[in-house]
């Protein structure tokens, strides 16, 4: 079986979309997943399974959503390709606190990333299907909108070394 790691978007964020952590568990296990654990209240969820991506993308989607009674967003990555993300970081000199990556659910052309307008401190890069973003300030402080990424989701890079680990990568 392969470590894999969903990344739900917009659960337990601000008061909307409240989600325990337990009952994502209890869902994971639902679709068939095994060795199922969850990290912090923000929908990271590392698991083991066989099934290719875009269908535990779909299952999980599925399930989150008759739960919620709402679309959840579910992005998908392997433990090796979190791993990847983490040694692939742009900024190696910044906080991981401070550099977030945007999943997001396919690599979309650079041409969008080069017409951003940041209109802050921020620095974004593109690699595959990630964007970095090192927020100097903060994230919380960052007035930054990137378009093209609403149906992506954000992680820290110290959340996503801990997912990484989690899944043995």
């Amino acid at each position: 079986m392969t470590a894999q790691v969903a990344l739900l978007r917009a659960v337990n964020d601000g008061g909307r979309g409240k989600l325990t952590m337990d009952d994502l568990r209890a869902i994971c296990i639902g679709c068939g997943l095994a060795n199922v654990r969850t990290y912090l209240q923000h929908g990271n969820v590392v698991f083991d399974s066989d099934k290719p991506e875009r269908a535990l993308q779909r299952d999980l989607q599925r399930a989150v959503t008759d739960k919620m009674g709402r679309i959840v967003g579910v992005l998908m990555r392997t433990g090796a390709e979190m791993r990847a993300i983490v040694n692939a970081n742009p900024f190696p000199k910044g906080d991981p606190d401070l550099i977030g990556v945007v999943f997001l659910p396919r690599a979309v052309p650079e041409r969008l990333l080069i017409a951003l307008e940041l209109g802050g401190p921020e620095d974004v890069r593109m690699i595959g299907r990630e964007i970095y973003v090192h927020f100097p300030d903060g994230m919380g402080r960052s007035k930054m909108k990137i378009p093209f990424a609403s149906d992506g989701t954000i992680r820290t890079l110290d959340v996503i070394e801990k997912l990484a680990s989690m899944a043995g990568a």
